[in-house]
C-alpha cells in the first residue's frame, strides 16, 4: 500500500485544474459532474452517456478529464476536485479501501473481460513461443498488482506455466519499449493491444482475456461514500445513464466502434478491428465476488470485502 501512496502523492499535481466539479448548477440548471477517465474501451459507456444526452435526461453535465493510469487521479478524487473516476480498474481500489485510503463505492460496473480484449503481446521475431516460454520473462503492465498481472497470473497457473517479472510501463510506451527490447513482452489493452500489433508488427503471445480471467470484471466506475451522501440524486442519475450506456454498447458494438475515435487515439478503421469487452447491464456482487477470491488467492487483499454495500442504488 506503500507503493499505492507514493504513485497516489507524485500524480497528485496532474489533475490540479479541476477544482471542484459537480457541486453547482451549470447555467442551464444541470449539475455538474468531474469524471477522470482513460482512453481505453473501458470508458465507452461514459462517452456514449455523454455524446448521447443520456447525462442531461439525467440533469447532469459532464465534463471529462484524460488520465493515464487511475490511480492519477486518486488524489484529486480525495479532495473532491473529481468526483468520479471510470475505467478504474478494481484490483487497485479494493486494496485502497481495505487500507482505508478510500471509502470507496461503485457507482456503476464498467466492463468485464472478454477474448482478445487485453493480449500478452510479442516481437514479431521474439523467441517466446508459448505462454510457458514467459516464466521469469518482463512483461510490462500499466501498473503493478492490477487486474493484467492478477489475470495473467491466474491464465498461467491454470496452465502450470510459471510467472513473468513485471516492469510498469504506461499503454503508450509499451510499443515502443517492446520495440527497443527493454521488456520481453507487453500486456496491452484495447484500443492498445490494436494498434501496437498495427505498428510495430507484434504478434499475440497468449489471449489474455482467456480462462479463468475470461468474464471476471475489470473496472468500474468509482467514487467515494462522502460524494454519494452528498449527492444521492447525482449519484443514483449518474448510475442510470452509465448503466443505459452500457446496455447501448452491449446491444450495438457499432456504437463503441463509431465513438471510440473520438477520445482514442485511433483511427475508424482501427476501431472496426478492435475487440470489445463485455458491457454489463447492472453491477453483480457474485462477480465483484470472483474477483475478490482470485485478490486473495494471490495475496492482493488480506482479507474479503463483501462488494454489496459498496453498489450504489
Amino acid at each position: 500500500m506503500k507503493r499505492l501512496a507514493t504513485l497516489a502523492a507524485a500524480a497528485a499535481l496532474v489533475l490540479v485544474g479541476c477544482d471542484g466539479g459537480g457541486k453547482s448548477p451549470s447555467g442551464d440548471g444541470r449539475q455538474q459532474l468531474t469524471v477522470a477517465a482513460l482512453p481505453l474501451t473501458d470508458s465507452a459507456a461514459l462517452y456514449l452517456a455523454r455524446d448521447r444526452g443520456l447525462f442531461a435526461k439525467e440533469g447532469l453535465d459532464v465534463s471529462v478529464q484524460p488520465v493515464q493510469q487511475s490511480i492519477q487521479a486518486l488524489p484529486a478524487l480525495l479532495k473532491g476536485q473529481v468526483d468520479v473516476i471510470a475505467s478504474a480498474n478494481y484490483v487497485t481500489y479494493f486494496q485502497a479501501y481495505e487500507k482505508h485510503t478510500l471509502d470507496l463505492r461503485i457507482l456503476a460496473e464498467g466492463v468485464r473481460i472478454a477474448p482478445h480484449m487485453m493480449d500478452v503481446l510479442v516481437s514479431g521475431d521474439s523467441a517466446l513461443k508459448s505462454p510457458a516460454d514467459l516464466a521469469g520473462k518482463k512483461v510490462a503492465v500499466a501498473v503493478l498488482n492490477n487486474i493484467q498481472s492478477l489475470t495473467l497470473n491466474a491464465i498461467l497457473d491454470a496452465r502450470g506455466a510459471g510467472r513473468p517479472v513485471y516492469r510498469q510501463i504506461l499503454f503508450p510506451q509499451m510499443g515502443p519499449a517492446l520495440d527497443r527490447g527493454q521488456v520481453d513482452a507487453v500486456h496491452a489493452v484495447e484500443p492498445f493491444d490494436t494498434a501496437i500489433q498495427g505498428a510495430s508488427g507484434a504478434r499475440v503471445l497468449l489471449d489474455a482475456g482467456s480462462g479463468p480471467a475470461r468474464g471476471l470484471p475489470a473496472s468500474g466506475y468509482i467514487t467515494t461514500r462522502d460524494f454519494v451522501d452528498k449527492h444521492p440524486k447525482a449519484a443514483a442519475g449518474f448510475r442510470r445513464a452509465v448503466e443505459a450506456a452500457s446496455r447501448l454498447a452491449a446491444g450495438d458494438p457499432g456504437a463503441v466502434r463509431t465513438e471510440l475515435p473520438k477520445y482514442a487515439k485511433v483511427s475508424a478503421a482501427q476501431a472496426e478491428s478492435i475487440h470489445l469487452p463485455a458491457y454489463p447491464a447492472t453491477a453483480d456482487p457474485a462477480a465483484l465476488r470472483r474477483l475478490i477470491r482470485l485478490m486473495r488467492a494471490q495475496g492482493l487483499l488480506k482479507k474479503d470485502v463483501d462488494p454489496a454495500p459498496l453498489l450504489v442504488k
